[in-house]
């Protein structure tokens, strides 16, 4: 993969925390439409490494770009908007909020509206509300929550939940999707259906995605290449199969006599 070709370029990124090293020289390359998995024992840097690619920190020295830009230290805000979006290893639903209003709110920054139309609500801002309206509700029924938009979030089961937070991301209309273990807390039936739904959210939306998951068949299930993380460290890079059979992701999960 050249430069060129990949969407998502970190280089040499390095973060310190108090001159604690978090992530240290991490180089990764992540191509259109892929779906790459980040993985490492707890404490990797694994979650670190997306809070540094999504602006939530900023790297102590390297680079990372997006789609070509340097995105380095860009406020999350700005790098959503160029088409970056998350969810969060903790659900961070809107909690006393519909299920509608929560693809709502995460839409708003697309409806392009103005102050001014809406504090005398123009029919140019009642036409924008109505279209972001007919929109959430479209995606509801692509994610399967179309029957629960009028039910508090958190009133969905937890498969469901995940769900309706995957959902806000996609209101935002990303083309790079980062999945911070979206299995965690899930049984064996709801991991296998968010594995189908991950493959499909790929396809329907034409999406490039990143996941963080500790539940192995997730990650060997829906992953083409998986970069494996140990104390902040790239310390193996390849497709599952490859990833398996390394002598160092066996010693840094299971250790060493």
């Amino acid at each position: 993969m050249t430069n060129e070709q990949a969407i998502l370029r970190a280089v040499d990124v390095n973060k310190s925390f108090g001159g604690l090293s978090a992530v240290s020289a991490l180089n990764v390359e992540i191509g259109p439409g892929e779906i790459v998995g980040l993985i490492g024992p707890n404490g990797a840097g694994k979650t670190t490494t997306f809070n540094l690619i999504t602006g939530v920190y900023k790297p102590t020295s390297g680079k990372v770009y997006f789609r070509g830009t340097d995105i380095t230290g860009k406020k999350p805000h700005a790098i959503t908007r160029m088409g970056v979006a998350r969810t969060f290893q903790n659900i961070r639903l809107f909690k006393d909020m519909s299920v509608l209003d929560n693809v709502l709110v995460a839409q708003h920054m697309r409806m392009g509206v103005n102050l001014f139309e809406a504090t005398l609500r123009l029919p140019s801002y009642t036409e924008k509300e109505r279209r972001s309206h007919e929109e959430a509700r479209a995606l509801l029924a692509q994610v399967g929550l179309e029957s629960h938009e009028s039910d508090p979030a958190t009133s969905l089961p937890y498969g469901k939940q995940r769900r309706l937070e995957i959902a806000r991301a996609l209101a935002t209309k990303p083309s790079l999707l980062f999945l911070d273990e979206p299995a965690a807390g899930m049984n064996p039936q709801e991991s296998m259906e968010l594995m189908d739904f991950i493959l499909r959210i790929r396809e329907r939306f034409g999406l490039t995605i990143v996941l963080i998951e500790h539940h192995m068949q997730v990650v060997m299930g829906v992953c083409e290449r998986m970069y494996v993380l140990d104390y902040g460290m790239t310390i193996a890079h390849g497709t599952p199969e490859e990833v398996q059979k390394d002598p160092k992701v066996i010693e840094a999960y299971l250790g060493v006599e």
